[in-house]
Parts: C-alpha cells; sequence; structure tokens
C-alpha cells in the first residue's frame, strides 16, 4: 500500500464507540404532539400550563442568562432541605431525576458491577446502567404488576452495588408499601445503596406506598430520587435532586456535569416549592379524573391495577397491543406503547380522557 492510500485509509475511517455504547437500545421517549387536535399522553407530563409564579421566576431570570448559574445550586438545595427538613449537605440536584440518577450510577459502580432493578420499570435504568460498564440485572414483576422484592432480595450478589425501586412504578403504577419495603431494607447489606425513585409520588394516595423519608432516616443506605417534571409541571426545564447521605450526596454532586441545572431551572424549581398548595390542588384534579377513568374502564371489562401514578396501565399481548395503539393513531391520541407488555396512557384534562374512554369502548364492542 503506497502512503497515499494509507492517508486515504485514515482520512475515511471514524471514531469507534465503545462497545457498551454501540450495543445500547435507544431511549424511546413518548411520541410529540404534532397538532391541535392531538391529545399528547405519551409521556407523562403535566397537562397544566407551568405554575404562574414559576413562571414569573423564569421570564424574570432570563436576563441574566447569559451568566452560568450556581453550579452548586446552593439556594435550590437549601430550599428542598427545609421542604424535607433534612440538611443541605444531604441534597444533591441534577438535570431531572434522570440526571441525577446516572450521577448515582456513575459514582457508586465500577464495571462488572451489579444493579437489580425490577422489569418492567423506567426505560432509562438499562441504559445508564450498561453505560456506565456495569450490568443490569432484570427482575420480573409480580402477578400484582408490582417489585418482586423476595426475588430481588434472592438475586443479591457480592457485585452489587445498587437496587433501584421504582414507587409507584413506571409504567405500571403499582406502589410499594412501606410494611414491604422495610422488609426488604432488613435483608439487603448496608454497603448496597438502594434507590428509591419517587418521580410519581405527589399523584399517590397518601399511605399507598412507603414514608421514604423515614426509611431514609433509619437506613443510611436508603437514597430518595425525586424531580420537578412531573407534579410541578417543569418537565422542560430538566431539574430533579436526590436525598442521600452526607458522604454519598457530596460525591453525587462531584459527579455531576458542571452546570448542569441551569439557573432558569433552579429558580423555577424554588418557586414552584413556594406554589405547593397550588401545585396539590392541580394533582388533586388528576387524581379524581384517574380514579373516574378507572371506574369506567373497568365497567367496559378493562382489567386494571389501581395506579397511584398520573397514568394508567393495560397489560396487552403484541395482537392486543397492536390494535390499540392503531386504535388511538387514528383518534389522533398518542399513548405509550411497550412491546411485549402493554400500554401506558397518561391522564390528561376531562376532554381527553374522554377521548381515551371512547377508544377504549369501542375496543370492547
Amino acid at each position: 500500500m503506497t502512503s497515499d492510500q494509507i492517508l486515504t485509509a485514515a482520512e475515511t475511517a471514524l471514531p469507534i464507540l465503545r462497545a457498551a455504547v454501540s450495543g445500547l437500545p435507544s431511549y424511546v421517549p413518548g411520541r410529540r404532539s404534532a397538532g391541535v387536535d392531538i391529545a399528547a399522553l405519551a409521556s407523562n407530563e403535566s397537562h397544566h400550563e407551568p405554575l404562574p409564579a414559576a413562571a414569573a421566576a423564569v421570564a424574570e431570570a432570563a436576563g441574566r442568562m447569559n451568566r452560568y448559574p450556581d453550579m452548586a445550586a446552593v439556594e435550590l438545595r437549601e430550599r428542598i432541605a427545609g421542604h424535607l427538613s433534612v440538611t443541605a449537605g444531604e441534597i444533591a440536584v441534577g438535570p431531572g431525576s434522570v440526571g441525577v440518577l446516572q450521577q448515582i450510577i456513575t459514582g457508586v459502580c465500577d464495571a462488572g458491577d451489579e444493579v437489580i432493578f425490577a422489569w418492567r420499570s423506567f426505560e432509562a435504568y438499562p441504559i445508564l446502567v450498561e453505560l456506565a460498564g456495569a450490568r443490569p440485572v432484570r427482575i420480573p414483576l409480580d402477578d400484582a404488576e408490582g417489585h418482586d422484592l423476595d426475588a430481588m432480595a434472592a438475586a443479591v450478589t457480592g457485585r452489587t452495588k445498587v437496587i433501584l425501586l421504582c414507587t409507584p412504578n413506571n409504567p405500571t403504577g403499582v406502589p410499594i408499601s412501606h410494611e414491604r419495603l422495610e422488609v426488604f431494607l432488613r435483608s439487603v447489606r448496608s454497603d448496597v445503596l438502594v434507590v428509591i425513585d419517587e418521580a410519581y409520588v405527589e399523584y399517590a394516595v397518601a399511605g399507598s406506598g412507603p414514608d421514604s423519608l423515614a426509611l431514609y432516616r433509619e437506613y443510611p443506605n436508603v437514597c430518595i430520587l425525586r424531580t420537578f417534571s412531573k407534579a410541578y409541571g417543569l418537565a422542560g426545564l430538566r431539574v430533579g435532586y436526590a436525598v442521600a447521605a452526607p458522604e454519598i450526596a457530596e460525591g453525587l454532586r462531584r459527579t455531576a456535569i458542571p452546570f448542569s441545572v441551569t439557573a432558569l431551572a433552579q429558580k423555577a424549581a424554588i418557586a414552584s416549592l413556594d406554589a405547593a398548595d397550588e401545585m396539590r390542588a392541580r394533582v388533586a384534579v388528576v387524581k379524581e379524573e384517574r380514579a373516574r377513568m378507572a371506574i369506567r374502564l373497568e365497567a367496559q371489562g378493562w382489567k386494571l391495577r389501581p395506579s397511584q401514578g398520573n397514568f394508567l396501565w393495560i397489560r396487552a399481548d403484541e395482537d392486543l397491543l397492536a390494535r390499540l395503539v392503531a386504535a388511538f393513531d387514528r383518534a389522533d391520541i398518542l399513548v405509550r406503547a411497550y412491546q411485549g407488555d402493554g400500554i401506558r396512557i397518561t391522564v390528561a384534562d376531562p376532554m381527553s380522557n374522554d377521548r381515551v374512554l371512547q377508544v377504549l369502548e369501542a375496543q370492547t364492542a
């Protein structure tokens, strides 16, 4: 081969991605709305407009967006800490709870370590685990569409570093009871980080899930993960947080991408905490609609598990799933389909919810 040929080959070759990256499944977001008549019910977003106080805070902060945000998010961390009666040293923030989760996996796991989680659960779990070079350990859901905690405990090995518990579970909506979770925590080694992912906790009926803060105070290896994306309506700004033992929280702050939570997001999150009563009023409306839809769907013959998220879950095999997706597409309703498992439908405004009920009623005729 001549020198010119070698140069040509070098010029046309491309860098090679890590095998872990090339083999990753792509995260599948909810489909986006493309018109005014489309009901976008695939992404579990709040259908309410932003809280007025949050929108005002963003507008005011926009005039300074030429400046970097506070990388340590001191004010936001202090406000979250006061809201939860912990210290700012126990809080780490990131771009959505999924961003904080990436900080957790990066900060705790070495190549070959294991991360246990239920399946099906949040779709980003295996992606983040594999990206870190760790090994995802999927434990099938139980017959009630919830976490099989006994099987998860039995799956713990010497390589287990993290256990992810999504409650209420996305996409099935089933919570983990406080009593079951406490028994589980007693059985897990203290050097395994147990992450209680509560992205939808504001939508849960009081007492249906765990008192995660009480468990955190009793078990130092517990980490709580929450977000402002859902009930607070800040999905477009990306801000979430973790509550963890101070030394763990400090590690999570070190693994964060610098300035990853924008100044606008920080100000909006603080304003949202101040508007918690208004947020709860909006959540109450979603809960009422969720209950109304569940009653109607059960009367139509659909078998549902009581959901504690802002969504409903219908278990469906491939044939039923294809039929449902096609019916919703014809009705200009975007829903979230999980191949081989079922369909998730975000609870939205009454008019959109009625359209969902009409589509599903037609499928039982």
